[in-house]
């Protein structure tokens, strides 16, 4: 497993960089899985406005698979108050959205090169995230793949760790069989259990409808590229919310 290292070269945006680099992401203890505690980090701190307004609480939030940072570079701007941490494991298009970035100097943006599922798990306080976006996720459509979908018992016990009370993890997919799979997924969670690899109450999350982001155009869920691709194909969408429930 990677452990959430990430790799890619750095790039320069004023003020800070966009792409997080090994240092600051650091090494990941020898002791974590005796110690889940242990590789914790707070990755707000990367995000130069949040140091610059001397720690402000600054909403935090998290997009998974974010590839070639379509949704960050129109979304961002439309929310100046709000830092964004997009993690894209294919390296090419975490560098190609990095620079996309860098070059459209959005400060409260940076990315991450690493498998967001271990990022959550073994690095990411509980808390402190507001949103996790998941939008067009891989299908993994063959059976013995279905243990590479992002949607597990085990990622919902981290997003819900994760999450501040009351914040959300927003889904969007096109893919009917994955659809299927995350709402035997999410019905669990939702409607009262059991939940595994989770200690917080059942029903741990409330679902509410996807209500379309203000950067999105018109007809559109949220305007990344695979949805504009599927769009004209003419295939159809799920969505949803799931709103962390206070403890």
């Amino acid at each position: 497993m990677s452990f959430g290292l990430s790799r890619g070269r750095q790039l320069d945006v004023a003020p800070g960089v966009v792409m997080v680099s090994d240092e600051e992401l650091g090494p990941l203890p020898d002791d974590v899985m005796n110690n889940p505690e242990a590789g914790r980090l707070d990755p707000r701190a990367w995000f130069p406005l949040r140091a610059k307004e001397n720690g402000c609480d600054r909403p935090f939030e998290i997009e998974i698979g974010s590839g070639k940072g379509t949704f960050l570079m129109q979304h961002a701007p439309t929310t100046p108050g709000t830092d964004y941490l997009g993690i894209e494991w294919a390296g090419e298009f975490c560098i190609y959205a990095a620079d996309r970035i860098r070059r459209a100097q959005l400060p409260n943006v940076r990315m991450l090169r690493t498998d967001a599922t271990e990022f959550l798990r073994w690095r990411v306080p509980g808390g402190i995230v507001d949103v996790i976006h998941l939008y067009f996720s891989d299908p993994w459509p063959k059976t013995k793949h279905h243990k590479k979908r992002v949607v597990q018992d085990r990622f919902l016990a981290d997003a819900w760790r994760v999450l501040k009370s009351g914040g959300e993890l927003r889904v969007v997919t096109d893919h009917d069989a994955l659809w299927a799979w995350d709402r035997e997924h999410f019905d669990r969670w939702c409607g009262g259990g059991p939940c595994p690899n989770h200690d917080g109450q059942a029903p741990a999350f409330a679902e509410k409808p996807f209500a379309k982001p203000i950067s999105a155009g018109e007809g559109e869920l949220v305007g990344t590229n695979f949805e504009r691709k599927f769009r004209k194909e003419g295939r159809n969408f799920h969505s949803t919310v799931l709103q962390k429930l206070a403890p």
